[in-house]
């Protein structure tokens, strides 16, 4: 979503970075080169005022002037400000003292808000609570279905007592009414007890009064905790004018992003918290239902700046991967047993299950100046690996030394890949495997000069030991006469300082006794010894 944005700030930065001291020339040609940016990332022309103006202002000021790194100054102002015009502090959902909790959804058709229905749903299941769906939208062609399928796919109960329109034109059927089915929901949930109530209302296609007043008489019939404004991060500038439609309109208390897996420019998410005021709450990222994530400003800054989401990357880690098989692989590892396939299979799948790779690799910092590699990388390799191993027999996946060229073949034809993509596996296998005994023992990387073995903190013999002066190659003769002949006699033009001084100052001798003379017994107590 804020790939093209995140390159061109970079780069500015970057263009930034190889001066030592900013002049104000300097100062006004990175805030219009982010300015430029920033228009052509679509963000509403108001915030991209306000927000130059006020990095330009830092910047001028005595913060940037007085700093040992400007240009690490200016990057950190710009940070600050985007966090700012991203609603400055993550907001959660404000939960009745009395439940149930209501949520009420509304937004212009297509963003995506029966998906979202689903997902808010499944990650409040997730965090204990017992959410209800209500399906009171009744006007768009099955729209109720879809919202029950939906709600199946994501273990939550849909209340929909009205089918809804079944037909392919774009009308309320007779008889539907959405108010009294939001008022029936509310009504099933206290008595059910369920704690949360999601309430999914027609959308529109533009700011239509008629279904404007209608989402105004859901309000007033159930007086929510909560209204999320549902909008599609892709549509650029009308994001700013629906917004204002549906807050004068409806009102909302918290916004909600859709799409951010697009392609899109993405001025939407950069625009809507700062020109209506109301905080981005939640943002949803893809597809799946479990796509779904709590908005930090903060986080997303980072992101569009490329210094990364560490936080995102170790929460979604979290969710994946099982703490009891990490704990055994880490066990297994100190204790110097050999990583097997079906460790790397388990490991492999933990991680796919925390989300597509590229979206994973894409949270660490710098990334953004692989972003050809990732966009090229082929996510079906990890298939193809996946059906490789398993196409092993269990004696092979512990051992695979043992797999030969016939073995070679028969795994490549029970995986549909050719014996070189085998051959392939097993080499980077068995690399992976000594760097991790290399890591084990406390050797550090493979192939790292010596000395250099481990890393800080790590134990081990070798990280208290320091490694032998390099030997100087002796000079060959002087190509000058004189130094030549002194050479030749044994003479040096400069005496060398003495070994162990820092200042060429000789330390004082220690006694030393030649090792073929034998001294007469007794006389050693007056040298020295015992």
């Amino acid at each position: 979503m804020f790939a093209t944005l995140s390159d061109r700030l970079t780069s500015t930065f970057k263009n930034l970075r190889t001066k030592g001291r900013l002049s104000e020339a300097d100062i006004d040609a990175t805030v219009r080169e982010i300015r430029r940016a920033l228009l052509d990332a679509d963000v509403a022309v108001p915030v991209v005022r306000s927000f130059t103006g006020a990095v330009r202002e830092r910047a001028l000021s005595a913060e940037v002037s007085g700093a040992l790194n400007p240009a690490q100054q200016v990057v950190k102002i710009v940070n600050e400000e985007l966090v700012a015009i991203l609603g400055g502090q993550t907001r959660t959902l404000n939960l009745a003292k009395n439940p149930p909790t209501v949520i009420l959804l509304a937004g212009l058709q297509g963003a995506g808000k029966t998906t979202l229905a689903g997902k808010l749903a499944l990650h409040l299941k997730s965090q204990g609570h017992t959410p209800l769906l209500v399906a009171a939208d009744l006007q768009r062609p099955n729209a109720v279905t879809q919202l029950q399928v939906v709600g199946e796919r994501a273990g939550v109960p849909v209340f929909a007592p009205h089918p809804g329109n079944q037909g392919s034109d774009d009308v309320m059927p007779l008889g539907a009414d959405p108010v009294a089915v939001a008022r029936e929901g509310l009504a099933t949930a206290k008595v059910r007890l369920h704690d949360v109530l999601i309430v999914d209302t027609a959308g529109r296609l533009g700011v239509d009064a008629e279904l404007m007043q209608q989402a105004s008489d859901i309000r007033d019939a159930l007086d929510p905790d909560e209204i999320l404004f549902v909008i599609d991060a892709m549509i650029g500038q009308d994001a700013v004018t629906t917004a204002q439609a549906f807050q004068d309109g409806v009102g909302f208390t918290g916004v909600v992003l859709t799409k951010l897996d697009g392609d899109a420019r993405g001025g939407a998410a950069l625009s809507v918290a700062s020109v209506t005021g109301k905080p981005i709450m939640y943002a949803s990222t893809g597809e799946k239902l479990t796509e779904f994530e709590v908005f930090h400003p903060d986080r997303m800054a980072s992101r569009i700046l490329d210094m990364g989401d560490i936080l995102t990357l170790i929460e979604q880690a979290e969710k994946a991967f099982d703490a009891g098989q990490a704990e055994e692989m880490a066990d297994k590892l100190a204790s110097g047993q050999d990583l097997t396939l079906e460790d790397f299979l388990t490991q492999m799948q933990q991680l796919r299950n925390a989300g597509p790779l590229k979206k994973m690799m894409g949270m660490l910092p710098g990334m953004g100046q692989m972003r050809e590699a990732l966009d090229n990388f082929d996510e079906r390799e990890v298939d193809r690996i996946e059906a490789i191993i398993r196409s092993m027999t269990p004696a092979e996946r512990r051992t695979p030394k043992i797999i030969n060229g016939s073995r070679r073949s028969r795994i490549a034809a029970g995986s549909g890949t050719r014996p070189s993509d085998v051959n392939q596996l097993l080499e980077r296998f068995d690399g992976a495997q000594k760097m991790m005994k290399q890591m084990a023992k406390g050797g550090g990387m493979p192939g790292m000069p010596p000395g250099m073995g481990n890393l800080p903190g790590m134990g081990g013999k070798k990280s208290r030991g320091r490694t032998a002066p390099p030997v100087r190659k002796a000079k060959g003769k002087s190509g000058n006469p004189a130094k030549r002949a002194e050479q030749e006699r044994g003479i040096t033009s400069k005496p060398a300082a003495p070994q162990g001084s820092a200042f060429g100052l000789a330390p004082k001798a220690e006694p030393t006794q030649p090792a073929d003379i034998e001294l007469p017994a007794g006389l050693d107590r007056f040298l020295g010894g015992r």
